[in-house]
């Protein structure tokens, strides 16, 4: 788009239009939202955390709230990877940030709290979690201290020391955090049970918070911008409700302590509760937009929001319709974090979705690193590009299968510049997607393969489905010195579902058959999770809804435990609304017929005891197999073996492995055509790879 045409554009659209947030100009209307993606190192926010939040900048974002938030004080712990707000040697380190970001044009600030019991003691320094009553958080369980005179004046001092810290760092403004941490456990009755100057009645509760703001504002004065990121409503029993809410905001406005409000809806003790808060894929779009609408009617302050706003309409409807000020985007930009240029370039079709599996959130608390499910980019941007630079030389590329991994490899092989060809055996694409999908909660993840869809179609990339590939065929694509022909073999054949180790497996049916719709279990089911993964649950969920009795039995110590807990809500209302039986650390050691049924012996790792059921049908599920025949029988014809230079991978050199000069073509595998993991290391097998082709 011209220049012109992107100035006509801004003037037409409501999210390009710019706002004054106090003194700052904002240069359009969506921003991200404060989180705690855990890129910190030693609670600093280095390179990998500086890059992440440069690259939204780069994207367009008004402004980028970082953070998710900084502890003002040792004895708030890092349950997140939390940044330390009361480290002096943050300093310089948020000036690199707050300078990367602020030299593309965008603002930048950052959320500050204290975690109170929303932490754990056993981190970090091992001080006793604080709180203004004894009562324990369900999410991490530690059982609080009560915050003693000495404690309410030292954390005070904190927000401040802090907030000064913040400032001296270039950030254009804070946030404090004032929904299930310290600062609003104060204020809400539901947490704070004192009966002393700090809790014995409502005016007494907002005495910690007032005195945080007076403190805050006091150090870094007037001018400099001081927001709550604020639960207007717990929506619990016993917590403030919106009337208490609203009071409380007005009378922050009115006394001038605060120059907007986030708006939040809700409570975050538990993976239930958060859920309502952060909706995962399935659940309704902008839940609590109408609800920051209204709080916005009765406030002037400006009102920022952000709440499973993943699509370009609806942010669009929110501005256009007075119902925020500023909408946040923050998992769409993770999924994309050139959204708003893509908005600005009339390219909205191009802007990768976020399909809500919010593998971002869940991988926080599994791994202690957030990461899309689809964008391999995000969070490697010192080593992984959102932009893909051209080739110098275009080759020929043939890729078979056009699953995740297969397709990512297309897309990256095409804007390479590479000519390129996808073999598919099936007559769709989407590979164990389409699998996935068939669970309606989770059907938004067919995005990752339409999206990739629509940029192999703008890439002239040619798919041919329904076409087997056998090596005969290949070979007549690859090598043999012909100018049409492929000289490089991407195989991306994906999996098949394995069994686990058990006597009598010829009897069992697999997940897939389930999900796929080939068996549809009735009477008793037991369904045997040797994988941990969405495949079991789903399956799982399937049958407990279409009216069988159902047994899940595992060999951990947990259900699903390679799955997050935001995805684990609703496959535990499922299991918990249908009685669905449950048992952990048993294996499934034989199966086989008896009287019509099937007799399955149930051991486990932990003894000798075994115990039987008799069940109509046994369901399995172990993961996958790779589909690797034809890479094998490829892979004597290759030049390189199908060996992979890792350490020119890693340091984003070309792969020039040369172990049989008589090959006539390069030949590598991804995915689930090397091992069963999933959808973002598929993407990421492509990305990295062919990135450097």
């Amino acid at each position: 788009m011209s220049h012109g045409s992107s100035i006509l554009a801004a003037m037409s659209d409501p999210l390009l239009e710019p706002f004054a947030l106090k003194h700052l100009t904002l240069r359009n209307r969506i921003f991200s939202s404060a989180h705690e993606p855990a890129y910190s190192e030693d609670g600093m926010p280095k390179d990998r955390y500086r890059l992440y939040h440069e690259e939204k900048a780069k994207g367009g974002v008004a402004l980028t709230m970082t953070a998710g938030s900084a502890v003002v004080a040792q004895d708030s712990p890092p349950a997140f990877g939390n940044l330390h707000a009361y480290d002096d040697a943050i300093v310089p380190w948020i000036q690199r940030l707050t300078d990367g970001v602020h030299e593309h044009g965008a603002a930048c600030m950052i959320q500050i709290t204290h975690l109170g019991r929303r932490t754990s003691w056993s981190h970090d320094d091992w001080l006793p979690v604080v709180a203004p009553s004894a009562i324990r958080e369900d999410a991490h369980r530690s059982i609080p201290k009560v915050a003693e005179d000495w404690d309410i004046d030292r954390i005070i001092t904190k927000y401040a020391d802090a907030a000064e810290r913040m400032q001296a760092g270039g950030m254009d403004g804070i946030e404090i955090e004032s929904y299930g941490h310290l600062f609003d456990a104060f204020w809400s009755p539901r947490t704070n049970q004192r009966d002393d100057e700090w809790g014995s009645s409502a005016e007494a509760r907002l005495r910690f918070p007032w005195r945080v703001l007076q403190a805050v504002r006091e150090r870094v004065g007037a001018d400099f911008i001081v927001g709550l990121r604020m639960a207007i409503d717990e929506v619990v029993p016993d917590g403030f409700d919106t009337n208490v809410g609203l009071d409380i905001l007005g009378r922050l406005e009115g006394e001038g302590l605060i120059d907007f409000v986030n708006v939040i809806r809700g409570s975050i003790t538990n993976d239930v509760l958060l859920s309502d808060i952060i909706p995962i894929h399935g659940m309704p779009a902008a839940p609590h937009l109408d609800f920051t609408a209204m709080v916005r009617e009765a406030t002037n302050l400006p009102v920022l929001h952000a709440s499973k706003i993943d699509d370009v309409a609806t942010a669009r409807h929110s501005i256009a319709e007075g119902k925020v000020d500023l909408v946040g985007m923050t998992r769409a930009q993770i999924a994309d974090p050139h959204l708003v240029r893509k908005i600005i370039d009339g390219a909205e079709h191009r802007i990768r979705p976020c399909v809500g599996a919010t593998y971002c959130l869940d991988r926080i608390y599994e791994a202690g690193e957030a990461l899309c499910i689809h964008n391999a980019a995000t969070s490697r941007e010192a080593t992984m590009p959102h932009d893909i630079a051209r080739a110098a030389a275009s080759r020929r590329v043939l890729v078979v299968g056009a699953g995740p991994a297969g397709l990512e490899a297309a897309r990256v092989a095409g804007e390479r510049g590479h000519q390129v060809t996808v073999l598919e055996a099936a007559p769709v694409v989407g590979g164990q997607v389409n699998l996935a999908a068939r669970n309606p909660r989770r059907v938004d993840l067919v995005g990752i393969v339409d999206w990739r869809l629509g940029e192999l179609d703008r890439l002239g990339v040619e798919l041919r489905l329904d076409t087997l590939a056998d090596a005969d065929m290949v070979r007549g694509i690859v090598g043999g010195g012909l100018v049409d022909r492929a000289d490089v073999a991407i195989i991306a054949t994906g999996g098949l579902p394995q069994l686990p180790p058990l006597e009598g497996g010829e009897h069992v049916v697999t997940t897939w058959d389930v999900i796929g719709g080939d068996v549809r279990p009735v009477g008793q089911v037991l369904l045997y999770d040797d994988h941990g993964r969405h495949s079991a649950l789903t399956a799982a969920e399937m049958i407990a809804r279409s009216g069988a009795e159902l047994e899940i039995v595992t060999p951990e110590r947990m259900l699903g435990i390679d799955i997050g807990g935001m995805n684990h809500v609703p496959y535990a209302r499922a299991f918990n609304e249908t009685d669905t039986r449950i048992t952990l650390n048993q294996r499934v050691m034989a199966v086989r017929p008896e009287l019509g049924r099937m007799c399955v012996e149930v051991g486990s790792d932990h003894s000798d005891h075994r115990v039987t059921r008799h069940v109509d049908t046994v369901v399995v599920d172990h993961g996958t197999t790779p589909l690797d025949e034809l890479y094998f029988e490829l892979k004597p014809h290759s030049t390189n073996l199908g060996a992979v230079d890792y350490d020119a991978m890693l340091n984003a050199r070309p792969q020039q492995e040369i172990r049989n000069p008589e090959g006539t073509f390069e030949l590598y595998r991804i995915g689930d055509a090397i091992a069963s993991r999933n959808i973002h290391a598929a993407i990421y097998d492509a990305l990295r790879l062919v990135k450097d082709l």
